[in-house]
């Protein structure tokens, strides 16, 4: 289906459906603001299509494994520590009523810790769902469908302390400390690398990739070690160093054999920024790399046991609201009003309405805030430098089967596609989305620059000749064995921004030079780059300097009012 985006819309995901039924003509379907387009078709089905109206109760019962003990790590109790400090910081005379707009996890983890040090936030959402790059849809069945699949590892030491202080722990569904990989030249068969719970860091990550013996041989471990050695000597100053060069490029500089970026790489490449290690800075990969191996359970995964729009979103709303914070859906902004000194002086809504506030927040992707920048900031250094910053396209497909998949695992799963990057059997990994009979299976299709503006027939026909090499004997591209039920496409033309070299010194820190105006997103300057543990850290960071600013923003406020008394 081709859509438009309009430059105000083009952040947002282009949402896609069909079901098959072979009695119904296409047909098209629009819900919802201008930024969401549907699409709902059909085409052919089975009896297995009437029992899904058949909605009969399931108790479910899932055994996952147990939460991992990670309150003792260096990087949990830093965080902890950042998020008491809100909590301990002198209660404000009066409180400082700041506009944060974008209710992704970057603004609602902004307006959290406000509140919790006492301020007022107004959380304003163009959309009518919370949580940005983590939303989702129900659709007519009752069925999820998300923007992205979303994962929480155990090195996300902000998103676990959020968990925790929300009294939600127990809706991350942890799964095995292992990373499974598909094996391309061998249709239908994976490899493993398991991380054994006995062993301390980085001894378990060692003992994983030395196990196996099926993605790389002992040649090619053993000058990957040789490799990353300066990585593991230098510390930071040398992760951050690497940032002007591609993976491709520094593994080419350590000696390392190509069919290392072939084996392992490219399916890593993909999994963290959605684009093939030619593009993707090294610095990302040290990163996660350096978080996998110094963190005992830094790799350990989990999924969210539901929807994250009520799921995490909502208990955050919750939150901000009961310490009396305000958040609107369907507020969206259509112009940054400014004051003769070029400070923010109002935001413009696109329904006419004005909000004022004492501070503002843009919590937007990158994208969205620089098509809003107002024209005297354009010439400002710290504003020039974001232009270097562009979100990365990316495809989140969901289809269900008529039955039951077998080759798959309770776990997320690297696909090693030249289309595909990760996928899971929502099905089975994920309680709400729990089906005894039916396989959903949630593919990440990346990178995606040349498909963002393909049809939905041309990516289900990718995606299920890609399927019908990881489940040869159960998929086969003309669906002559397992059938499409239905799917959902969900598009989103800019999503976290593109990690590509040199961009580090491009990111902001969350205090802007603009008296009163700040950022927050992972796209700011913050230590885990695109990703919802940086979503949520820089949301800390932002309230951290708005509380630091708190006297001189109070005090510039007052000074507001009594010279519009005096007028």
């Amino acid at each position: 289906m081709a859509s438009y985006i309009s430059p105000l819309n083009f952040n947002f995901p282009i949402l896609s459906s069909s079901k098959f039924n072979p009695n119904s003509n296409s047909n098209s379907l629009s819900f919802g603001a201008s930024f969401t387009s549907f699409r709902h078709v059909t085409a052919s089905s089975s009896s297995s299509s009437s029992k899904r109206l058949l909605k009969v109760p399931l108790k479910v019962t899932c055994v996952d494994y147990p939460r991992p003990q990670l309150e003792n790590s260096a990087n949990f109790l830093e965080a902890a520590y950042l998020s008491s400090t809100f909590l301990a910081s002198p209660r404000p005379t009066k409180p400082l009523k700041v506009v944060i707009v974008g209710a992704g996890l970057a603004g609602l983890s902004t307006a959290k810790y406000l509140a919790d040090a006492g301020h007022k936030p107004i959380l304003l959402e163009a959309r009518d769902v919370l949580g940005g790059k983590v939303a989702a849809w129900q659709d007519e069945d009752g069925d999820w469908y998300e923007t992205g699949l979303h994962i929480f590892f155990g090195a996300y030491p902000n998103v676990q302390n959020l968990f925790g202080e929300l009294g939600i722990s127990d809706r991350l569904q942890w799964k095995e400390h292992s990373m499974i990989f598909a094996m391309p030249n061998k249709p239908g068969e994976f490899s493993r690398f398991d991380f054994p719970d006995i062993l301390p860091s980085p001894l378990n990550g060692i003992w994983a990739i030395l196990r196996n013996n099926e993605m790389l041989t002992w040649p090619e471990k053993v000058k990957f070690a040789i490799g990353l050695l300066p990585a593991m000597l230098g510390g930071q100053p040398y992760v951050e160093a690497q940032d002007g060069l591609s993976v491709e490029e520094w593994m080419k500089k350590q000696g390392i054999p190509e069919r290392v970026t072939d084996e392992v790489f490219i399916a890593m490449s993909k999994a963290l920024n959605f684009i093939n290690p030619d593009e993707l800075s090294m610095q990302c990969v040290l990163i996660a790399l350096n978080r996998f191996l110094q963190e005992k359970h830094g790799s350990k995964m989990a999924f969210l046991d539901g929807n994250p729009p009520e799921r995490l979103c909502t208990p955050v709303v919750d939150h901000i609201q009961s310490l009396g914070g305000e958040v609107h859906l369907n507020s969206r902004i259509q112009k940054i009003e400014l004051n003769e000194d070029s400070t923010v002086k109002s935001l413009l809504l696109s329904n006419g309405k004005v909000i004022e506030g004492d501070t503002y927040v843009f919590a937007t992707p990158v994208d969205i805030l620089k098509l809003l920048l107002p024209d005297n900031w354009k010439g400002i250094s710290y504003f020039q430098r974001l232009e270097k910053l562009v979100g990365v396209p990316v495809i989140n497909v969901h289809i269900w089967f008529d039955r039951k998949l077998k080759n798959t695992y309770d776990h997320l799963l690297f696909s090693r596609s030249s289309l595909l990057s990760v996928y899971a059997d929502m099905s089975v990994t994920c309680k709400e989305y729990y089906n005894p009979n039916e396989s959903m299976l949630e593919l990440v299709f990346a990178p995606a620059e040349e498909w963002i503006s393909r049809s939905d027939e041309d990516i289900i026909a990718a995606t299920m000749s890609e399927l019908a090499k990881l489940f040869p004997d159960e998929i086969s591209a003309d669906q002559s064995k397992a059938k499409i039920v239905k799917y959902h496409i969900v598009k989103t033309p800019r999503s976290v921004y593109k990690t590509v070299p040199d961009c580090e010194p491009c990111r902001p820190i969350q205090r802007s030079p603009i008296e009163g105006f700040y950022l927050a997103g992972d796209y700011t300057k913050q230590k885990y780059l695109a990703s919802m543990e940086g979503a949520v850290l820089s949301g800390k960071l932002c309230a951290q300097a708005i509380v630091q600013d708190s006297e001189l923003l109070a005090a510039r406020s007052q000074k507001k009012v009594a010279e519009a008394n005096v007028i």
